[in-house]
């Protein structure tokens, strides 16, 4: 059976599907919201909540990280921003709020390339990991592939839980005639902490990068509130598509591993309730929220999110894009809400859906019936 169809005659194309083109179904049986659980473990560290706040200066601060941790979740520092640039970045945070001009301003793109230009600061990632440690959650931060073997000695050395190593496109195969390239495979290996790596959005490059020894895969690219990876590079993977595609990956590897489980981690295009579980039921074991959590009022952003691919500073490709705030993060997470756009109480949302189809953790909620519904 092939799924393919033809585009012209040159070209054939596999059909995909985006989160909103699918609708999870309910079963014969339905629970109390109160009997679900929710809870998340990669490797040795467990969370009340499938949720990592994303590797976003809009999004997560060494603040922001314990909160979340605090709340349940795992916040993850993007080690290569403005935390890591800058000793105090509170005043460039209020810039960037500030800012004036619509989405597509020329002049708002050259000025976050501007201020993401002092260099990183070992030191800074040292104190910033630190912060997190002393109050008593776990420890994540990301660096980008280009520049994992510059810094990831500096961050293992202050003590961080789980190593995130987070690009547009991350494959265990870089191949350069330039620049010596990361040796996933090796670097997992010489590791002592558990790594996730991504982004992927298909089954043969997840499954190479599960065999790298991954712990996690990050499933998703181009696909966020704030990129515009697709009009730049068009590349696009619709999320409901790719993370079946990598769930099937994982279930072949622990076959073909004898049994090791690796994480699949939908990061992107979650902008609300609905889109997490459907991410969940398309065989995610946690998401990774970037836009969902910019809404909250303790975000850096204030109301403004906005990725790495906003300030590269030779193609960028995404915005500084206006959110707004609908709550604190405690209120985003678990309620109450105030709204009815699936922008607040995400975790009582999710709790509510597997109750209603009749599922009580989230290992069983992946076999929930789904049906295509554009």
């Amino acid at each position: 059976m092939t799924y393919e169809i033809e585009i012209g005659r040159g070209k054939r194309g596999r059909r995909a599907y985006s989160l909103d083109d699918i609708a999870i179904v309910p079963s014969r049986r339905t629970r109390d919201p109160k009997d679900v659980s929710v809870k998340w473990q990669i490797d040795a560290y467990q969370f009340e909540m499938p949720v990592i706040g994303a590797p976003m200066d809009s999004v997560m601060s060494p603040e922001t990280a314990i909160a979340l941790g605090k709340l349940g979740g795992l916040g993850v520092l993007d080690l290569e921003g403005l935390w890591t640039r800058y000793e105090d970045p509170q005043s460039v945070l209020d810039e960037i709020a500030a800012l004036e001009g619509s989405v597509v301003n020329p002049e708002t793109t050259l000025r976050l390339q501007q201020l993401y230009s002092p260099p990183i600061q070992p030191e800074l990632i040292t104190q910033r990991l630190a912060e997190i440690r002393a109050a008593g959650v776990s420890v994540a931060g990301s660096l980008t592939p280009g520049r994992t073997q510059e810094f990831y000695k500096t961050v293992v050395a202050a003590g961080v839980d789980i190593f995130v190593i987070r690009g547009t496109t991350v494959s265990a195969e870089h191949v350069s005639k330039n620049t010596e390239s990361l040796n996933l495979k090796q670097f997992i290996y010489e590791l002592d902490v558990p790594v996730i790596v991504g982004g992927a959005a298909g089954y043969t490059p997840a499954l190479h990068l599960m065999r790298t020894g991954a712990a996690g895969v990050l499933v998703g690219f181009g696909g966020g509130a704030s990129t515009t990876t697709r009009r730049a590079l068009g590349i696009r993977s619709p999320m409901a598509s790719a993370i079946s595609d990598v769930a099937a990956a994982r279930r072949d590897y622990m076959d073909e591993s004898g049994g090791r489980y690796v994480h699949v981690i939908a990061d992107g295009g979650m902008g609300s309730s609905g889109d997490i579980v459907k991410a969940i039921a398309m065989g995610a074991d946690a998401v990774m929220l970037g836009a969902a959590l910019s809404r909250a009022a303790e975000a850096p952003g204030q109301g403004w999110h906005w990725g790495a691919e906003a300030h590269h500073q030779e193609l960028p490709r995404g915005h500084r894009v206006n959110m707004g705030t609908v709550g604190t993060l405690a209120e985003v997470l678990h309620g109450p809400a105030h709204q009815a756009d699936g922008t607040s109480n995400l975790i009582g949302a999710l709790r509510r859906s597997m109750a209603t189809t009749g599922y009580s953790d989230l290992k069983e909620f992946q076999r929930v019936e789904v049906l295509v519904s554009p």
